[in-house]
């Protein structure tokens, strides 16, 4: 279990961000925000695909003007996205967003910065600090040469420090790069040094494919350090699409489950039964279980089982049949044509079990 790294508490919405808290998976519409009624479609599509909180870029006042409507539809927190313009973040700041995501390296002048922290504290609306090489501080770029991991982390203490002398405590930070290494370095050193949750991704990591590898490398390293508070998996592609690969993200690295682990080998010479089928079937009829169980489907009769005792549960088949594991232990041996339903069956078992161990625990 990665134990994670020690963060101050923020409320952002009816969700609690921080290290007492899940890892909480969030992304951003890609629809013309002065659109109302499509930016909404679009948002309800990415809550049902599991999004907990929804980002939004506000560039002109259309479309603050469409925060108030658009949060009336949501049960998941409002993050509205400001690059640039102050008076857009004092407009979503006014309308009742959750969330309000600047780069004080782009909005200007320090007064301008100063102006938006207090409308933030005096609502009570919480800050995203967001640092990039593209807008870092001249003198920065001068002292360190480039925008190096060692110089993003300067800048964001920087902006925290400002922050909280300007009395704003609801803060959370991103230091992102599309270089895996550098974001990875630049996160873990920010850790170090703050007790600021992170918000950690791995930007413009491509298409769904090359971009989901991008994205488990670097977010996963980071995960893995006990860094990381919420995530975003940034995708060429619609927003929909990001939260398998964030979830799945989350569970390779234990830092949180909330669905089955289906682990199966790979095809060899060796593999006797229709493994790929088998593996597709469980996949498929597990699409909605929320129960998080390692589930070990392996077709190999040399190291299968073996290995599949090591899962919660597990079949290790063979000739045309498989040997039922649970916790180690051989519960049966099955025909090929009944290795699903008989894992589901230990499936649905293991689920009754725990529901009634958490009823008990709670018992007086």
């Amino acid at each position: 279990m990665v134990k994670r790294r020690p963060t101050i508490q923020v409320p952002v919405g009816d969700l609690v961000i921080g290290s007492e808290h899940p890892v909480r998976v969030q992304s951003m519409t890609n629809t013309d925000s002065r659109d109302r009624d499509g930016t909404a479609a679009q948002i309800a599509r990415m809550v049902e695909a599991g999004c907990e909180a929804v980002r939004v870029t506000i560039p002109d006042p259309e479309s603050a003007a469409n925060i108030p409507f658009w949060r009336s539809k949501m049960e998941v927190p409002f993050i509205a996205d400001i690059h640039f313009n102050h008076m857009m973040a004092l407009a979503a700041i006014e309308a009742g967003a959750d969330k309000v995501r600047i780069n004080p390296g782009n909005i200007g002048k320090e007064a301008k910065v100063r102006e938006v922290l207090e409308a933030a504290r005096r609502k009570g609306t919480a800050i995203r600090i967001g640092v990039n090489s593209g807008s870092l501080e001249k003198d920065l770029l001068e002292k360190h040469g480039w925008p190096s991991p060692e110089a993003l982390v300067e800048s964001a203490l920087r902006h925290v420090a400002f922050a909280r002398d300007v009395g704003v405590e609801k803060i959370i930070v991103s230091i992102k790069s599309t270089d895996v290494p550098a974001a990875v370095e630049a996160n873990t050193l920010f850790g170090e040094q703050s007790d600021v949750p992170l918000h950690v991704g791995i930007t413009e990591a491509g298409d769904p494919t090359y971009g989901a590898v991008k994205s488990a490398a670097g977010i996963g390293a980071i995960l893995l350090r006990g860094i990381g508070d919420t995530i975003r998996v940034s995708l060429t592609s619609d927003p929909e699409e990001e939260m398998p690969v964030a979830y799945d993200i989350l569970k390779c690295t234990g830092v949180r489950v909330i669905s089955p682990e289906i682990i199966a080998c790979p095809t060899c010479g060796r593999i006797d039964i229709d493994l790929e089928k088998i593996v597709g079937e469980v996949k498929q009829r597990l699409a909605r279980c929320t129960l998080p169980v390692k589930i070990s489907v392996l077709g190999c009769a040399v190291n299968g089982p073996g290995e599949a005792r090591e899962a919660d549960i597990g079949i290790a088949g063979g000739a045309g049949e498989g040997l039922l594991f649970r916790k180690g232990k051989t519960i049966r041996k099955v025909r090929e044509d009944q290795i699903v339903d008989a894992l589901i069956e230990e499936i649905a078992a293991i689920e009754a079990e725990r529901a009634a161990e958490a009823v008990a625990e709670q018992a007086p």
